[in-house]
């Protein structure tokens, strides 16, 4: 009786270990794919706690949290035949872990490779000012055709960020002198503006003085005080334009006679 109880308890024993160590628990990002007898559950088990039979079960665990992925430097010559060095973040999420699991060897190094032979051609097809100025186009364009290809393995690509652009020197130099060029152009442009301003008002102070020729002789006034205000030495005798007029007029009058008088 003795020896009939001890097998009979080793058997319990050892099915309430295959028990107990059939026990999966799943944390709320995850998700097993069971393969029974080779073939897959038509639903992934999870998040919580399930049962998976050894070996008639195998089971493959697949995270559901959003993934960031760096692209590693590629070498890419834009449209405009400039080389440049350009790396990017990719951030994906499986959304089907059987197609994730069934269809492809590794998700993550196949996204990686698409990444980065999808970032060379479109960035190809462009020049480098459109790289630099129009990026979150071109983001947007690399994510829509990354997304296409990781669909049928259950995959989804939530967004691309080309993450630097690194360029030739010469090309440092040559940005540079542009520049420079157009912030001397634009430096022109507002001091010939400010110029046409000054005139047009100068233009307009002339005709309001015109309109009393009293206000000639404050304004003399005027800047005899300012000069006034400096310690120099430099003294001012104004001279109003009237007198320098008849001055003028007395020269241009008595020029013919005087010449009259001479040949005489």
């Amino acid at each position: 009786m003795a020896l009939t109880g001890i097998p009979l308890l080793i058997v319990v024993v050892v099915i309430v270990l295959y028990l107990l160590n059939s026990i999966k628990i799943l944390r709320e990002y995850e998700r097993a794919v069971i393969f029974r007898l080779g073939r897959t559950l038509s639903a992934p088990k999870g998040p919580g706690i399930f049962l998976v039979f050894r070996p008639l079960d195998q089971l493959v665990r697949i995270s559901l949290r959003q993934d960031v992925m760096e692209v590693p430097p590629q070498d890419v010559i834009t449209r405009d035949n400039v080389t440049i060095k350009v790396n990017a973040v990719v951030t994906l999420r499986v959304i089907d872990p059987n197609l994730a699991v069934v269809n492809v060897a590794n998700y993550a190094y196949q996204t990686s490779q698409f990444a980065q032979t999808t970032l060379r051609s479109v960035l190809g097809e462009v020049e480098l000012d459109e790289l630099l100025s129009h990026r979150d186009k071109l983001n947007l364009r690399i994510q829509e055709i990354m997304d296409r290809r990781t669909e049928p393995f259950g995959v989804k690509v939530l967004s691309v960020e080309v993450k630097q652009v690194d360029l030739p020197e010469q090309m440092l130099r040559a940005m540079a002198k542009q520049a420079e060029a157009e912030r001397e152009k634009r430096s022109k442009i507002i001091h010939a503006e400010g110029e046409f301003v000054a005139a047009q008002k100068l233009v307009d102070a002339a005709a309001l003085l015109a309109t009393e020729p009293l206000t000639m002789q404050l304004r003399y006034l005027q800047t005899l005080t300012e000069i006034g205000v400096e310690k120099n030495t430099t003294i001012v005798f104004p001279l109003p334009m009237d007198v320098l007029s008849m001055l003028r007029d007395g020269i241009h009058k008595g020029t013919p006679q005087a010449a009259i008088n001479s040949k005489a």
